[in-house]
């Protein structure tokens, strides 16, 4: 029996230990990928630790278990099914996977299905589990199975270690896709100079918004933003006055959208605030998952006719588009720095990711 490496994850809280097991076998519409890297998710810790006590309702996989969200690698086998991949494509694997056979999985919008789940990570709801069972393997193994559907072919200028990057990326193209962002059109980002908030930036600006107002409290990293394109990248400094009134000195009408991209850690303060500097028939996304509730007062996002939408990850038809976009070169992605850990450093990888993550570092596992 042919054997691989991969580090699992045995008691909730726990480190991740090095394991040999079998390498799996796809399935008739399955794929098997070599897996060349896979990004490190800041938030890992806190869900292997602490989301069965904060967040129940968002399932793990059932221990031990191979994790490791944001995979890219080569094609080494297909099932007798698939026909439009073949060993030696090169892949960007987007772990979301819903059952396949609910109305939304049908037309396409798999985030939109009842058991929707991150391979490789968590779920979001009770059919999460079977789906796990199906697809127990993920980046931080040597090889995964997973349908040949959720494939994103890379193109020879990307890199398996820039696709890595992808989840966050995808996640920031479905929102600006969400918010109806036209070229011309203005754009606030709260929390610009984090690792969401850096891809929505290059993607405003590749989308043609003819003003980027990045907000964050970094003043440095901030600057770094502006160096992109200093006529249309504005930044909004947090601590320097109200959100919404600094970003209405600059544009006195308000911003066609906003996408809120802080994490649980922020206070909700700051993106109410930042709901000040939307212009009236504005879009707020939401993709950060700050920490709730938001207050809203529904009577005035009636009036000016104000739209807070959720926004969860990215199709594999958006991935293609997001990889189409990047292949011609209208986003740039040179801005990110590598930073590659081996897969037996992944404990020491998680430790530096929680403490020196930034938008612009690119933290991955690499496999030898």
């Amino acid at each position: 029996m042919n054997m691989m490496r991969a580090a699992r994850l045995h008691e909730i809280g726990g480190s991740f230990s090095i394991d040999q097991i079998p390498i799996p076998t796809p399935g008739r519409q399955e794929v098997l990928v070599k897996v060349e890297a896979c990004g490190l998710i800041p938030n890992l810790r806190n869900v292997v630790t602490h989301f069965p006590s904060w967040y129940p309702f968002l399932p793990l996989p059932a221990l031990p278990a191979t994790f490791g969200l944001d995979s890219a690698g080569t094609v080494t086998a297909v099932g007798d099914g698939v026909t439009a991949w073949k060993p030696g494509d090169r892949v960007y694997v987007n772990p979301g996977i819903g059952c396949g056979e609910c109305r939304y999985c049908r037309q396409g919008e798999p985030t939109r299905c009842d058991s929707y789940t991150f391979m490789g990570y968590f779920g979001f709801g009770p059919g999460s589990q079977a789906i796990f069972e199906r697809y127990p393997h993920a980046g931080y193994g040597e090889y995964l199975t997973a349908p040949a559907a959720n494939l994103v072919r890379l193109p020879d200028t990307l890199s398996s270690a820039q696709a890595a990057r992808l989840g966050y990326l995808g996640t920031a193209y479905s929102a600006i896709r969400k918010s109806a962002l036209r070229p011309g059109q203005s754009l606030l980002i709260l929390g610009a100079t984090g690792t969401l908030g850096v891809g929505a930036t290059l993607l405003a600006l590749a989308f043609g918004a003819a003003r980027v107002l990045v907000v964050a409290r970094d003043r440095t990293a901030l600057e770094r933003l502006v160096a992109l394109d200093p006529r249309r990248v504005v930044p909004v400094v947090l601590g320097e006055g109200g959100i919404a009134g600094q970003a209405r000195r600059h544009l006195p009408d308000g911003v066609d959208a906003m996408l809120d991209t802080l994490g649980a850690k922020a206070p909700a303060e700051l993106s109410v605030d930042a709901m000040g500097a939307v212009a009236r028939g504005g879009r707020i996304v939401q993709i950060g998952g700050v920490a709730g509730p938001i207050p809203i007062d529904p009577h005035p996002f009636m009036c000016a006719q104000l739209q807070y939408i959720g926004s969860l990850w990215f199709t594999p038809t958006e991935g293609e588009e997001l990889v189409g976009m990047i292949g011609a070169g209208l986003v740039d992605l040179g801005l990110l720095e590598p930073r590659a850990y081996p897969l037996e450093q992944l404990n020491e990888a998680l430790a530096a990711v929680e403490s020196q993550a930034n938008g612009f570092t690119n933290f991955h596992i690499t496999h030898a």
